[in-house]
């Protein structure tokens, strides 16, 4: 009778096991990025009182063994990967994972791995989890590229940083000189050399008097130190010379010719900067977009011209204004200047068996032998999932299966207490014998 009454314990001691489980389940119910766990039972060993007999034909028939179970145990816990709900936060920092994968955190000097994707940033400007566990990933170069075979590091975002001022190198035109106009159409931009100096510059350009369809272009910079007002101005080198012709084409209003063109295309080369302008590279380029594209410079009839300067690529220095992190990982940093520059990218992590894995509490998860090692890379390769900004993976726990759960965790768990108490009312009936 006694192996009944630790059958009926092992089995109050695996149910209790399952109550535990079932209600850290539903505690967790709005634990952002917290994964279900179950529970599985196995039976334990059996003992054998009679082994099985072969049949003797037309003498006997064979019989079955007979064994008796000792009880039951937890054999494994299993967490629940499927994806929970994705809520949109809005939050910068906020990450969720579309798919498979984890985010690879440091805390303590020792990777773990998460889908916690409520980030936010310490006082150093790192990005962490609400634990405080820094989400690793790998450092621009100073070019701004990417080396995934580097070791990783913290994220971080340098709030207050500069970004560099960018020489300007292309100023591109577009819009439209109007057919038949007698008077000047004066376009103005702004370039910056290397020091993020505002260069003004101011293009000129003159219908032909006698020419149809022709026009002359002249470009010209406020000369630094001048005292008078305005200031002085001194002309740039436009291709060579200071001046140059632009010819449209009569019939299609595009532009046919470029006079001075050193390269072939429809471009000039800005030179002759004053030397107060502290450019590394002594000439800019004046673009004219392909003809018949979209922004093209071209010559309809109109009342008024719009020709106007749609681009420059320089830029002054400006400070870090925000950031986004992109579907691959990408955080990209945001500049007053306009500019934008990569701060870093957020590692994605794989396991050949993520059920391996081993919990450690604030959403972390370690590696362990039968998970094999992390297979790091870019979200979004791989059979890894994508990250999604601004939003986190809610916890994917089942309230309704849990709750279902933890009527047949009770009767079980009752039902061997009746074991216990049914067996203990048989010892008492056979002392009383006695």
């Amino acid at each position: 009778m006694t192996k009944s009454l630790s059958a009926a314990i092992t089995g109050i001691n695996a149910d209790q096991q399952w109550l535990d489980n079932i209600a850290n389940n539903i505690a967790n119910s709005n634990t952002v990025g917290y994964q279900s766990t179950s529970i599985q039972f196995a039976d334990l060993l059996y003992q054998q009182s009679q082994g099985a007999g072969a049949p003797i034909v037309g003498v006997q028939g064979g019989t079955n063994p007979i064994v008796v179970g000792s009880g039951v145990r937890v054999a494994s816990t299993n967490t629940n990967f499927a994806q929970g709900t994705m809520q949109q936060t809005g939050v910068s920092t906020d990450l969720a994972i579309s798919g498979n994968g984890f985010l690879v955190v440091n805390q303590g000097g020792q990777n773990y791995y998460t889908t916690d994707g409520a980030l936010q940033l310490d006082a150093a400007g790192q990005l962490v989890t609400s634990t405080g566990a820094i989400v690793q990933g790998w450092a621009p170069s100073a070019n701004g590229q990417i080396n995934q075979n580097a070791p990783l590091t913290g994220i971080t975002i340098p709030q207050g940083q500069v970004a560099n001022p960018v020489e300007t190198q292309n100023i591109t035109l577009g819009g439209n000189l109007a057919a038949g106009a007698t008077s000047p159409v004066t376009v103005t931009t702004t370039a910056y050399d290397s020091l993020g100096n505002p260069i003004p510059i101011t293009f000129t350009f003159t219908p032909s008097t006698t020419t149809a369809n022709q026009w002359t272009v002249t470009a010209t910079v406020p000369t630094p130190g001048s005292t008078t007002t305005p200031p002085g101005t001194t002309p740039l080198d436009l291709g060579g010379a200071t001046s140059q012709t632009i010819t449209f084409d009569s019939t299609t209003g595009q532009v046919k010719t470029v006079s001075g063109s050193t390269t072939g295309t429809n471009n000039l080369a800005l030179s002759n900067f004053p030397t107060g302008y502290n450019l590394k590279t002594p000439s800019m380029n004046l673009d004219f977009p392909a003809v018949g594209s979209n922004g093209a410079v071209t010559q309809f009839a109109g009342n008024s011209s719009s020709l106007a300067v749609t681009s420059q690529d320089g830029a002054a220095s400006g400070a870090l204004t925000g950031f986004s992190i992109g579907s691959e990982g990408t955080v990209q940093g945001t500049y007053a200047n306009g500019t934008k520059q990569i701060l870093g990218q957020i590692a994605s992590a794989m396991f050949t068996n993520p059920q391996g894995l081993a919990k450690q509490g604030n959403l972390l998860y370690q590696a362990t032998l039968n998970s094999g090692a992390a297979q790091l890379g870019t979200a979004g390769t791989g059979g890894r999932g994508t990250f999604v900004g601004g939003s986190v993976e809610e916890s994917n726990v089942n309230l309704g299966n849990e709750l279902t759960n933890l009527v047949l965790a009770q009767t079980a768990y009752q039902a061997n207490t009746k074991v216990v108490s049914t067996t203990a009312s048989v010892l008492q009936a056979l002392v009383q014998m006695a």
